[in-house]
């Protein structure tokens, strides 16, 4: 008895439903297309969200309006700041200058970006010893990073004073000095934290691979680690240069003469001047918040980018 005989399987024809094929979809993702669901199709949940974004930009752009104005107006009253100023001068800027305004943010310059250096190189290195390597006694390290976080300046300014005033072993005075306020700042728990978590998520493999090849402790945490946390590195940077250029009593204790004052120091001088006016003090608070803006505007990438991988880290 013969096989039976099994026709082939015929494809369907292009005008029959199984052989329509579906539309492909749009992969490429819209002009404001976000995770959040943002479409540029106009609708009541566009609209909203329109709203939502001019409420927020006036929220955070309205403080810094009114600092400019006040700082660009000749006799700047509290009951009467607006956005725009009114008799436009600069003679707030002038004053604030013969006041020693630029000495002051001289200082500040020196102290975060010398301060900054350091805590970068400090929180590396102690990261790295803790995120790739392994050692009796790193979780009580790791929580005495984190106590530092817990104890606000007042409790620890009377002994920092003390210890500036007599480092223990080498017995230097450090006040009146730089290093009076770099030193102390030179480790900051949030960036040993951050740049911790960071570095464990880098695969073993990596390392394995470099190790293979002979790449030693420095060489490795320059040429292999450091590049795959940049994300972090500038999270670090940005968060610590405004911490650093925010303090206000390290500098106060730590000075010996009203020169050796940082600019936040310096504006709370001039607010106790009966000599100027508040338009002086304004002008001063725009130069101090010039930096700031500078960092962050050079750093805004790095700084999205790492609380983005923090956000969907795992």
């Amino acid at each position: 008895m013969s096989a039976p005989v099994i026709d082939p399987v015929r494809p369907a024809a292009p005008d029959s439903p199984a052989g329509r094929r579906p539309k492909a979809r749009r992969t490429t993702p819209a002009r404001f297309d976000t995770a959040l669901g943002w479409s540029d199709r106009p609708g009541l949940a566009w609209s909203l969200r329109v709203l939502l974004c001019v409420i927020a930009v006036g929220v955070f752009t309205a403080p810094f309006l009114t600092i400019l104005s006040g700082a660009l107006t000749t006799n700047p009253s509290g009951s009467s700041l607006s956005f725009l100023p009114h008799d436009s001068t600069l003679l707030n800027f002038r004053v604030a200058g013969e006041r020693g305004i630029w000495d002051y943010l001289t200082n500040s310059l020196l102290i975060a970006g010398g301060g900054l250096l350091l805590q970068l190189v400090v929180c590396t290195l102690a990261a790295y010893a803790l995120a790739r390597h392994r050692f009796r006694g790193q979780a009580l390290i790791m929580m005495l990073f984190m106590m530092t976080l817990m104890l606000p300046e007042e409790v620890i300014a009377i002994p920092l004073s003390l210890v500036l005033g007599d480092v223990p072993v080498v017995h230097a005075d450090l006040k009146g000095t730089v290093w009076g306020v770099i030193l102390p700042l030179g480790a900051w728990g949030f960036s040993v934290m951050m740049l911790t978590e960071f570095m464990r998520d880098i695969p073993t493999e990596i390392e394995e691979a470099a190790r293979l090849d002979g790449v030693g402790e420095l060489r490795m945490l320059w040429q292999v680690v450091l590049p795959l946390c940049k994300p972090a590195l500038g999270v670090a940077g940005v968060l610590g240069f405004i911490m650093i250029w925010d303090q206000y009593l390290l500098p106060l204790i730590a000075a010996k003469d009203p020169t050796d004052y940082t600019v936040t120091v310096a504006l709370s001088i001039l607010r106790t001047d009966p000599e100027v006016g508040s338009g002086v003090v304004l002008a001063g608070a725009v130069i101090a918040l010039i930096p700031s803006l500078i960092v962050y505007l050079l750093l805004q990438r790095s700084l999205v980018t790492g609380i983005a991988a923090g956000a969907t880290k795992g």
